[in-house]
């Protein structure tokens, strides 16, 4: 049985809502990560056997988004296609069942990843089919509706967190605390290169001519704690998140070639990293804060680790509790998670954001010379998935 190895990963710049990148589809934004990822893992596309690929606000964007991603990324038809949805964990999800086809036998080189144009999501009229008979209508948000709402409560995700996080005794002042780091972190990735090295640029075209986006939009590196205090908290009585200590919607996409690491020895490719292991778990619907520190328990179980022997970490800014829930779950400080900064600064395509924080996981490890890393990350419905990575020694 082959292990899993990772050669290579994309991503677009991440933007702003009905920023830079809101001309393009998800789609686009996919097949721009992917024929990137590719042309920096020296892989060819015509030795691609199968694209995994994640997106969570399908409506309207036609049959099997992956494969249009896939096309637009210069994949022959031949090659097979599947999209995943397992809301902000798809992007994760698809590189977890990569590794197995490659475990298995299944598969030699498969490409991975997530995109999401929340920019582009629908307004949808569900009852229209059959027409109105009388008084007035009510048009669907399709992002906030199948992206940011509890399905089981019909509660939003944000008022749930800060539900979660007051029984979990997370204060506010502790999430303002992390988000202020969060986006300092990410000024001085960027300003140093860092996350230069993630990034594929998107040139959008234009009839005033074309344009290229190359950086995140959405960080504030200013940020401070006495302005996010100023902000109203989003919810009712009680409600402890705010604009500035959870992400925004975003628009981009991460892509990832894997492959087995038999294969990639016979090819003379030099990996970015292994995967070590997967896990995925599932809780109460509400209880994000916990799904991500849990699922990092279940893979670091898997081979006999602990939090301790974990050199990195990334976990997904979905909101800052689910980050200080899921270190109080793990028994770490923040000293080495999110060490560029998460998705409260960058933001959270939520179908993208499980390749994102994986991408940018390797890079980092790559950077300090190696060594083990777990990148975690919730999903809507209780749910998180974590996958473990080993970076070889420089």
């Amino acid at each position: 049985m082959s292990s899993s190895v990772i050669l290579g990963t994309a991503r677009t710049p991440v933007g702003k809502m009905g920023g830079a990148l809101a001309s393009l589809e998800a789609p686009e934004l996919g097949g721009i990560a992917i024929e990137a990822a590719l042309e920096r893992s020296g892989v060819g596309a015509d030795q691609v056997q199968q694209v995994i690929f994640g997106q969570v606000l399908q409506a309207g964007q036609g049959q099997i988004p992956s494969r249009q991603a896939q096309i637009k990324g210069g994949i022959p038809k031949e090659v097979p296609s599947e999209t995943i949805n397992k809301v902000c964990a798809s992007g994760m999800r698809t590189l977890g069942l990569a590794d197995q086809g490659i475990r298995s036998g299944d598969l030699e080189i498969a490409v991975t990843g997530g995109m999401e144009s929340m920019s582009k999501a629908p307004y949808l009229l569900p009852n229209a089919r059959f027409g109105f008979r009388m008084g007035d209508v009510q048009a669907l948000d399709a992002m906030t509706h199948d992206g940011l709402t509890n399905p089981f409560t019909g509660k939003q995700m944000i008022n749930e967190a800060s539900e979660v996080s007051n029984e979990l005794e997370i204060t506010r002042a502790d999430m303002d605390k992390f988000a202020v780091r969060s986006q300092q972190l990410a000024g001085e990735a960027s300003e140093a290169g860092r996350t230069a090295d993630e990034i594929v640029p998107v040139t959008i075209k234009g009839r005033k001519g074309d344009t290229t986006v190359e950086v995140d939009e959405a960080p504030r590196p200013g940020t401070t704690l006495e302005a996010l205090a100023g902000l109203k908290a989003i919810g009712g009585d009680g409600a402890t998140h705010t604009a500035g200590n959870a992400p925004g919607v975003n628009d981009g996409a991460g892509a990832i070639v894997v492959a087995s690491e038999e294969g990639a020895e016979k090819e003379g490719r030099k990996p970015l990293a292994k995967v070590v292991s997967y896990a995925m778990v599932a809780d109460d619907f509400a209880y994000l804060a916990r799904t991500p520190g849990n699922a990092a328990l279940k893979a670091l179980e898997k081979i006999g680790k602990t939090p301790a022997d974990v050199d990195l970490w990334e976990i997904n800014e979905a909101f800052a509790s689910v980050v200080i829930g899921s270190m109080r779950i793990l028994g770490i400080d923040e000293t080495n998670v999110n060490v560029n900064g998460g998705a409260i600064a960058y933001g959270h395509p939520i179908g993208a954001s499980g390749s994102r924080i994986v991408g940018a996981l390797v890079h980092e490890l790559g950077r300090r010379g190696g060594g083990l890393g777990v990148a975690a990350i919730c999903s809507g419905g209780g749910q998180g998935d974590a996958i473990v990575l080993e970076v070889a020694a420089a």
